[in-house]
């Protein structure tokens, strides 16, 4: 039996960019938005979020999610309100066109969906989705 490949960190890179690529495409074709801004548009989609909630949510700095929020809101997919407790922050809100990005994107992630169920068969998607929500949940060394 071969050994396991000891270069998974960067297997997993390399996948993850792959992936990341051909989602991009996708959804830029579909919706004229990244599969980074639909992640956003996800999380503001269940409500009563700051800029400082989604940025944690998402994993990313405070500065990286403004300046994603801002060309949402400019491109209409998301508003911002004030917040009702606190004073400089505003509550990120998923408009309309936001709503039917997300519609016109949703048959995209299911066929992506599909199509890495026909690579990697029903157990291994099942355990490929396990494993790397454990890695995405893991605090690193």
């Amino acid at each position: 039996m071969p050994e396991p490949d000891q270069r998974l960190f960067f297997l997993l890179q390399q996948a993850a960019h792959r992936l990341r690529v051909a989602a991009d495409r996708r959804c830029l074709a579909a919706a004229g938005i990244t599969t980074a801004q639909l992640g956003a548009l996800f999380a503001v989609r269940e409500g009563g979020l700051t800029q400082r909630e989604l940025a944690a949510r998402l994993g990313q700095r405070e500065s990286a999610v403004t300046a994603m929020v801002t060309r949402l809101a400019d491109a209409g997919l998301v508003g911002r309100s004030a917040h009702p407790h606190e004073h400089r922050a505003v509550v990120l809100e998923l408009t309309a066109a936001g709503e039917e990005a997300l519609d016109r994107v949703a048959p995209e992630i299911e066929e992506f969906n599909a199509q890495l169920h026909a690579v990697l068969g029903e157990e291994g998607f099942r355990q490929a989705a396990e494993a790397v929500g454990k890695l995405a949940a893991w605090p690193g060394p």
